[in-house]
């Protein structure tokens, strides 16, 4: 299993826990990327603006080029698409206004320790991420106490 950070806003957040979590999409500028992801992978979401970690999801199928509208929005380009797709499903979603703010908890993440609160845009800047196994585990574990 690999592990993903998924950057988005938090508007593009709600329209996927309106669909079910069924898929994620990706930019047009990461297909590689999409296209690496298999079965098993997790996606943890990550909220630009409001800086929080808003829930998991599992990675169901392969990378699917889809050019069809699922609702998704760039905040930078107007337009912009999300060809690329893989199927999902939830694993810990916490109900809105219960994820886990990240400021607080930089230190105990490997991609943000050396940045403190202070420079996050940095560790989170781009829309896909690969997260080592001990973050992913850490992630999980409190957005499972944010869920309750």
């Amino acid at each position: 299993m690999q592990a993903w950070i998924v950057v988005g806003s938090p508007d593009n957040f709600e329209l996927l826990r309106e669909r079910g979590f069924n898929v994620c999409g990706f930019k047009a500028s990461r297909r590689k990327q999409s296209g690496e992801m298999q079965p098993g992978d997790r996606l943890v979401y990550y909220l630009t603006g409001v800086v929080q970690f808003g829930g998991i999801v599992e990675v169901t199928s392969p990378m699917v080029e889809d050019a069809s509208d699922v609702g998704l929005r760039s905040q930078s380009k107007e337009g912009e698409q999300f060809p690329f797709r893989v199927g999902t499903r939830p694993v810990v979603v916490p109900p809105l206004g219960h994820y886990v703010d990240v400021r607080p908890i930089t230190d105990l993440l490997d991609k943000t320790r050396a940045l403190g609160p202070q420079k996050l845009g940095i560790a989170f800047r781009g829309n896909l991420h690969r997260i080592s196994n001990a973050d992913y585990r850490q992630i999980e574990a409190l957005l499972q106490q944010a869920a309750g």
